[in-house]
C-alpha cells in the first residue's frame, strides 16, 4: 500500500507553510488563525441568529475577513507569478458536497483541521488532539470506502 502515490513533498511543504503562517499570525497579533470561524464571521454580517452574533465572533470579524482575503490573494499571486492552475477530475457536485460536509464537521467540532491540528495541538489542547484523531480516522475510513466503491 502506497500512502502517498503522488509523492509527499508537497504535503510537507504545505503543512510547513500553514504552520509558519499561523505561527506568524499568532506571534504578531495573538490571534488564532482557524479558517472555519471565518465562515461564521461572514454569516455574522447577514444573520441576526444568536449563534452568529456572539461577542467573540462580531469582535473579530474585520480581521478574519482580511485574513481570508489574504489567503485568496496569496493563491492568486502564486498562480499569476509561479504556478499553474489546479485542475481536478472530481465533478463539481462532489466538490460542493465535500465542502458542505467538511464545513458541517468543522462547526460540529468547533474548529477545522487547521484550527485544531495546528493551533490546538501546538498548545497541547486535549479537545484538539481528540478532534484531530477523529478527523484522521474519518478521512481514512472515507477514503477507503470511496476507493472500494469507485
Amino acid at each position: 500500500m502506497d500512502l502517498f502515490p503522488l509523492g509527499w513533498m508537497h504535503y510537507l511543504a504545505g503543512g510547513l507553510l500553514l504552520g509558519a503562517g499561523m505561527s506568524l499570525l499568532f506571534i504578531g497579533t495573538g490571534f488564532i488563525g482557524g479558517m472555519s470561524t471565518v465562515f461564521t464571521t461572514v454569516w455574522s454580517w447577514f444573520s441576526k441568529a444568536p449563534a452568529f452574533q456572539e461577542e467573540r465572533i462580531v469582535a473579530s470579524r474585520k480581521w478574519r475577513l482580511v485574513y481570508a482575503a489574504g489567503l485568496v490573494l496569496g493563491a492568486a499571486a502564486w498562480m499569476l507569478t509561479l504556478g499553474e492552475s489546479f485542475v481536478t477530475q472530481v465533478p463539481a457536485w462532489q466538490l460542493a458536497l465535500g465542502g458542505f460536509i467538511a464545513g458541517f464537521g468543522a462547526r460540529l467540532s468547533n474548529g477545522c483541521t487547521a484550527g485544531h491540528g495546528i493551533c490546538g495541538m501546538a498548545s497541547l489542547q486535549p479537545p484538539s488532539i481528540l478532534a484531530v484523531v477523529i478527523f484522521l480516522f474519518t478521512a481514512m475510513l472515507t477514503a477507503n470506502l470511496v476507493k472500494a466503491f469507485a
